[in-house]
């Protein structure tokens, strides 16, 4: 894995940083992804997840608020050869996360079962129901259905009535790079290009918040 070069500031106290967070399922519960959604291959059966939120770091990031619940999400929806059926939970968050001037869309929490070849990345999955994506330079996913319209990974002061997360997830100790970009930096996409998930969706670079936790965890 290739670190990102640039120096990152210590975070401030009270401050956090609004980013989308990417979740699997352990079988009725979330756990954080240990890698981003354009190396996670989840399997048949499986559910994805997907929260937008301002969170201190991975210890404190929200769940999405729907459980991974894959039978009730993808009723109806019949294996096919070929195919796998993966469960997809879009929680937007609340409006005292969103950016200045923006709103979370309505509804706030979607979930849908796209049916994807057998070797389709999470990242894929989620760009069969929730397009455009945004990504930016550094294989970080900024913007799924078109929001927030700008802003990626950014650090922001915790508003005063942000809850502390919910309970503890397991896996990455910090914000993970969620995708990976076309060539050119940020630009909506509808997913990962393959040239990058093949060569290069390996290389995850972290966003600042998870520069900043790694240093952390090495001091």
């Amino acid at each position: 894995m290739v670190a990102a070069a640039a120096a990152v500031p210590a975070q401030a106290a009270g401050s956090g940083y609004r980013y989308w967070s990417f979740w699997e399922n352990q079988g009725t519960n979330w756990t954080y992804a240990t890698q981003g959604p354009a190396t996670a291959r989840p399997a048949d059966g499986d559910t994805v997840g997907f929260r937008f939120a301002v969170s201190r770091d991975a210890s404190d990031a929200t769940r999405p608020s729907a459980v991974p619940d894959f039978t009730r999400i993808c009723a109806g929806v019949e294996p096919k050869a070929g195919t796998k059926r993966i469960a997809v939970v879009i929680d937007f968050g609340r409006p005292v996360d969103a950016p200045a001037g923006e709103q979370p869309p309505a509804p706030a929490l979607r979930t849908d079962c796209p049916q994807v070849r057998e070797d389709a990345t999470a990242a894929e999955a989620l760009a069969a129901v929730a397009k455009p994506l945004r990504y930016d330079a550094n294989a970080m996913l900024c913007g799924i259905s078109g929001y927030p319209e700008q802003g990626c990974g950014e650090q922001v002061a915790l508003p005063e009535e942000q809850p502390t997360g919910s309970a503890q997830p397991t896996g990455s100790a910090a914000p993970q790079a969620t995708g990976a970009p076309r060539a050119g930096g940020t630009e909506d996409s509808g997913g990962p290009s393959v040239g990058l998930v093949a060569g290069g969706a390996a290389v995850l670079l972290l966003g600042a918040a998870g520069v900043w936790q790694a240093r952390r965890r090495r001091g």
